[in-house]
């Protein structure tokens, strides 16, 4: 009898422990179904707006919940009562990028912008500037090898300058602005702190804005003004093999501009001109007929700077040669007139030209007070 009582016995713990482990299961149903028991209190769920506040307390500036919770909902727009394309659009759609480390096109933007064209174009504009330093240093200006006569030639009218320097102030304010802007915190927020630098940077910004359309105006005038004495000739080689004479020897002859200022005048003046013109006229929103989208502005971002950065390394050694690299070349734009010995060393065939009659010494009346110039 006694035999029978144990087996019972772990028979009956079973059958209870069965029990509970069912009911266990089933509770949270029943629970759900009914309701909880009387005098049970359920702990309140989190307020996300209490939330939101410890957070900005806790951690300010800090809204990355805010966007996480906008990339997780997959939706592409919103409703805004702002006008035009994508103001309801929080973050772009998302894109995947042969070989890219992100989905999001305005992610993979600002790598291309800070991981490439920033210090690669930062670095281009430093290398020019020290091989220019270096240059002057161990070379020192050009000319000076021929004596002047004091016979003056004309060598730019009045409308020529003045169309020069409204393309070289407006090139200057637009250089400066945007060095500042994509390069100044990394050099100069340190410097003036951040208040400074946000005042700085918003005038800058708002001087780069209105000198846009100036430097576009400028430049279209500096073309047609400077075409005719551009275009290529046979001499132009001879002046590209044996380097300008920057290296030693004597400058070979050219006509009134040698190829080095053609290539300026081709290569910065049309060929980027046109793309830094546009690209900025897309950025300052100033093209009718353009929906103006986040993909668009990016393109023309990224274009802008690059064709930008290759304009300053370009004009920067236009700007050496035209005031400190070359003796009295900055006397030609100021006064518009050389001396007839400059004019026989650096453009000796121009210089040919005018003593041959073919140009004149002077094509505008001089000035009251001033003799005419002639060769």
């Amino acid at each position: 009898m006694r035999s029978l009582i144990l087996p019972r016995v772990l028979a009956g713990l079973l059958a209870a422990l069965t029990l509970v482990c069912a009911s266990a299961q089933t509770a949270p149903a029943a629970v759900a179904a009914s309701g909880p028991p009387a005098g049970f209190v359920a702990a309140a769920a989190p307020n996300p707006d209490e939330t939101n506040a410890q957070r900005a307390k806790s951690q300010p500036g800090n809204n990355a919940p805010f966007w996480r919770a906008v990339q997780q909902s997959g939706v592409n727009a919103g409703i805004t009562s702002l006008p035009g394309a994508e103001k309801g659009v929080l973050i772009q759609q998302f894109v995947q990028y042969p070989g890219s480390r992100v989905t999001n096109a305005g992610e993979a933007w600002r790598q291309v912008r800070n991981d490439w064209i920033i210090p690669y174009g930062g670095a281009l504009v430093v290398i020019v500037v020290l091989a220019i330093a270096l240059y002057y240093f161990a070379k020192g200006p050009m000319g000076g090898h021929v004596p002047y006569t004091g016979r003056k030639i004309e060598r730019f009218t009045y409308f020529e300058r003045a169309a020069h320097w409204a393309n070289a102030i407006a090139f200057c304010v637009l250089a400066i602005s945007g060095l500042v802007m994509a390069f100044g915190k990394f050099w100069l927020l340190p410097l003036i702190g951040g208040t400074l630098f946000g005042w700085l940077t918003y005038a800058l910004k708002t001087a780069h804005n209105f000198a846009g359309p100036l430097f576009a105006v400028s430049l279209v005038i500096v073309f047609f003004t400077f075409l005719r004495d551009n275009f290529p000739n046979r001499s132009d080689w001879h002046w590209l093999k044996r380097g300008g004479g920057l290296f030693g020897g004597e400058e070979p002859a050219s006509a009134r501009f040698n190829a080095g200022e053609k290539l300026i005048f081709w290569g910065g003046v049309f060929v980027l001109g046109i793309v830094v013109v546009a690209s900025g006229l897309v950025l300052d929103k100033l093209i009718p007929g353009m929906a103006y989208v986040r993909s668009d502005m990016q393109i023309a971002n990224m274009v802008h700077g690059v064709a930008t950065v290759l304009m300053m390394a370009m004009f920067l050694g236009h700007i050496y040669i035209g005031t400190i690299g070359m003796k009295d070349a900055y006397g030609a734009m100021k006064t518009g007139y050389v001396d007839e010995g400059w004019a026989r060393e650096h453009h000796a065939l121009w210089y040919e030209d005018i003593k041959a009659g073919k140009i004149p010494a002077q094509r505008t009346p001089p000035a009251e007070g001033r003799p005419a110039a002639h060769a």
